[in-house]
């Protein structure tokens, strides 16, 4: 039992709760990806986004097994050879754009609920993102895994409250949405800029030792990654369209529609999340940079180093954050997509199957 969780669960929980963060925790990427394209459309781009999510992870989950690749590094050069290093710039470009959204969104949250300047929540979840960091790899997995876990069960509890309100038919308003021209690039975008993280969270499936637990670890990760998507797109017919131009559309929600006992679970929740997704990016960094120091040993850095590694980044990250979350995900997370699917999402899906294939 214990090995299908570190098979199955583990790397499906890890890739999902740094996703969660910035997307949907707060529920902007769903707004920008999906629900602006009506109700309907937004609906047909999370199917788009789901098949994506699904073959790219069982893909990538099947190269690493096959040539034990676990960080990014040594993973790009076994794929894309001298290019490499092309995933790099990006994925750093993400790095620092994705922590700007979550020290955005914490920043956003705390001022809404408790007037505190927006810089106040920064810090903090910055600061608790230096703190996790600094225990290690084993205990940012640990953490992202039960998060995660938890995270799924305050979705849920939202989804019921919503779906129970009354003042709205969810599937009636559903059905009867528009679908808006350019769902299907919607849904392929924002799968393919999620993608990239999946290769920094490759530490987290080191248990899968056959094709078969690889393919269907993917596909459990891809289907499980976009239901929180899904539900939130529906619950979204409440708001509609108000809920398109709120810079944290769950807070919204919760506020309008839920009870104030959920809004505090969520806010709690929702903190949190911020914190594990700012973990796991930087602890996929930690790992590519100790394969570089002392390749033959597994978390050589001290704790000292991690945490400072942490805090130079998370500094960049939440300058970033100050120029506003709604800029963040309209902007900068479009323009990359594109570059990730040269260097990741096209060559995993081919030349990377090449190469699985005449390796066995």
């Amino acid at each position: 039992m214990n090995r299908i969780f570190h098979v199955y669960v583990v790397p499906a929980a890890v890739f999902i709760s740094v996703v969660m963060g910035g997307g949907y925790g707060t529920g902007r990427e769903v707004i920008e990806f999906f629900t602006r394209y009506g109700l309907l459309g937004g609906l047909f781009g999370t199917v788009v986004a789901t098949c994506v999510f699904t073959v790219v992870l069982a893909c990538t989950y099947e190269f690493a097994r096959v040539f034990q690749v676990y960080d990014y590094r040594t993973f790009f050069k076994k794929l894309i050879g001298p290019f490499w290093v092309c995933f790099e710039v990006l994925y750093l470009l993400l790095f620092l754009l994705v922590l700007g959204v979550v020290s955005s969104a914490a920043g956003n949250i705390l001022e809404q609920k408790f007037a505190t300047p927006s810089y106040v929540g920064m810090l903090g979840v910055l600061a608790l993102v230096v703190a996790l960091v600094y225990f290690g790899r084993e205990a940012v997995e640990k953490v992202l895994t039960l998060w995660s876990i938890g995270m799924y069960l305050v979705f849920g509890y939202y989804f019921i409250e919503i779906f129970n309100n009354g003042e709205v038919n969810l599937l009636e308003g559903l059905s009867l949405g528009s679908i808006e021209p350019g769902w299907l690039k919607g849904g392929i975008l924002y799968a393919m800029y999620n993608l990239a993280i999946a290769p920094v969270l490759l530490f987290s499936t080191r248990a899968i030792q056959t094709r078969r637990e690889a393919v269907l670890a993917g596909i459990i990760a891809g289907v499980a990654v976009m239901v929180p998507a899904v539900l939130f797109h529906i619950s979204y017919v409440a708001g509609y369209p108000e809920v398109l131009e709120q810079p944290v559309p769950n807070y919204w929600m919760i506020s309008e529609y839920a009870t104030p006992l959920l809004l505090i679970v969520f806010l709690v929740a929702l903190l949190g999340t911020l914190v594990e997704t700012g973990a796991g990016l930087v602890q996929g960094l930690i790992e590519r940079i100790e394969t570089v120091v002392k390749p033959e040993t597994d978390d050589i850095l001290g704790q000292p180093a991690r945490a400072a590694i942490a805090l130079v980044t998370l500094a960049f990250g939440g300058f970033i954050g100050s120029l506003g979350i709604v800029a963040l995900v309209a902007q900068g997370y479009s323009a990359l997509s594109v570059g990730f699917a040269l260097v990741y999402i096209i060559p995993i899906c081919t030349l990377g199957v090449v190469k699985i294939l005449k390796s066995a």
